[in-house]
């Protein structure tokens, strides 16, 4: 069964009393399966695009390994519920996995929910050790870009953007309706760039599963249109990100490492 991140639709327009029917392009999202050494480790929520991408990144992302050469996909199965995406691992990892006991089925793009304990749901993050740095000046061009490199958010309205602004090469930019998930395709994006990342953008609030993923990867910049929450700055805090809110045009708000 083909899947295609945007579905038209028949609808109704009232406008000042006067009905139109016309047809209406909306962002799809589609259980996609995420499947380790042939066990189901997570089921998510998301647009079923940039697939390869999201498998490398959320396997990444989730510290399930730490390399993308650990990371092989072996197919893609298309099925009437969802899409399977079946992967491959090294024993030691797979045996890391199964010890975390985590077996979730999100919401669109929720990172955390079905996590078997708080325990799992609040592991520690990584201190980022990356030296890179990105001049506050480059940020309201940098938003520009991501703005305008969102092909499907143009036609639907629904999608949420990620972009990581790499130390070499271009911007990389990945839509989805969850933003943890676009955040998870642009990781996996870069990971295949073989490339450091100076600074992660997102077209949402930073919560704190977008900074820990940022972690995880080792960038050192955060940036959002809208406000963290206050768990993300503390956790900025411990990993040692800089983390910015409410970046829009020339003026934003630094909550952590300025």
């Amino acid at each position: 069964m083909k899947h295609e991140p945007l579905r038209i639709v028949q609808a109704t327009r009232i406008e000042r009393s006067i009905r139109e029917d016309r047809n209406e392009t909306l962002a799809d999202e589609t259980p996609i399966a995420l499947v380790y050494n042939g066990r189901s480790h997570a089921v998510m929520m998301a647009t079923p695009g940039d697939l390869d991408d999201f498998a490398y990144g959320f396997t990444l992302a989730e510290g399930i390994v730490d390399d993308v050469g650990e990371i092989e996909i072996v197919d893609r199965l298309y099925t009437a519920h969802g899409i399977s995406l079946q992967m491959l691992i090294p024993q030691r990892r797979y045996d890391r996995l199964r010890d975390r006991e985590r077996n979730l089925t999100g919401r669109t793009g929720c990172g955390l929910c079905g996590a078997a304990t708080l325990e799992a749901a609040m592991r520690p993050i990584r201190r980022v050790t990356s030296t890179a740095a990105i001049a506050t000046e480059r940020l309201p061009d940098a938003f520009a870009r991501l703005i305008a490199a969102q092909p499907l958010n143009d036609r639907s309205g629904a999608l949420h953007a990620a972009a990581l602004i790499m130390s070499d090469g271009p911007m990389l930019v990945r839509e989805d309706v969850g933003r943890h998930n676009a955040v998870d395709k642009a990781l996996g994006a870069a990971a295949m760039h073989r490339d450091r990342p100076r600074a992660l953008l997102v077209t949402s609030r930073a919560s704190y599963e977008v900074i820990h993923k940022a972690a995880q990867r080792n960038c050192p910049v955060v940036a959002a249109v809208s406000a963290p929450t206050a768990l993300a700055v503390r956790f900025a805090e411990e990993a040692g990100i800089t983390l910015i809110g409410f970046a829009r045009g020339n003026r934003m708000t630094v909550y952590s490492h300025p």
